[in-house]
């Protein structure tokens, strides 16, 4: 199983690269659009896969597996996020899937924002050693 995990993250990933920086390149500008673009395809990605392999008896274990955690997860993690918060609404739990999108982003941002904090930091030491 982790043989198709790691094959379908290699894939998505490097797709995630490519694609993310054509779309980027080709928009001369500075909007995000390249990353904008992989979080909403991965997104319908996912939901269409999992919904498909729920519904259908075709997509073996293993290659639900390639195709979400890997290939849709090596393209975007967003995809994961967006579903979980999906399934969360059709649940009928609005409340905790509100939550799980404030906490997601605002702690994922005050992250970023702290790592960037840190390697500044780390630079700063590393140049005065």
């Amino acid at each position: 199983m982790l043989w198709y995990i790691a094959a379908g993250s290699a894939i998505g990933g490097v797709g995630r690269y490519l694609l993310g920086g054509a779309i980027q390149r080709a928009s001369a500008g500075t909007f995000p659009v390249g990353t904008l673009w992989i979080n909403l395809t991965g997104s319908f990605l996912l939901g269409l896969i999992l919904r498909y392999g729920v519904d259908s008896p075709t997509l073996t274990p293993e290659v639900r597996a390639f195709l979400t955690v890997g290939l849709c997860g090596g393209y975007t993690t967003f995809s994961t996020f967006s579903y979980e918060t999906v399934a969360l609404i059709q649940d009928g739990e609005w409340a905790r899937a509100a939550l799980y999108v404030a906490l997601s982003l605002g702690l994922s941002l005050l992250a970023t924002w702290l790592g960037i904090v840190v390697a500044r930091e780390v630079v700063l030491v590393r140049g005065n050693a």
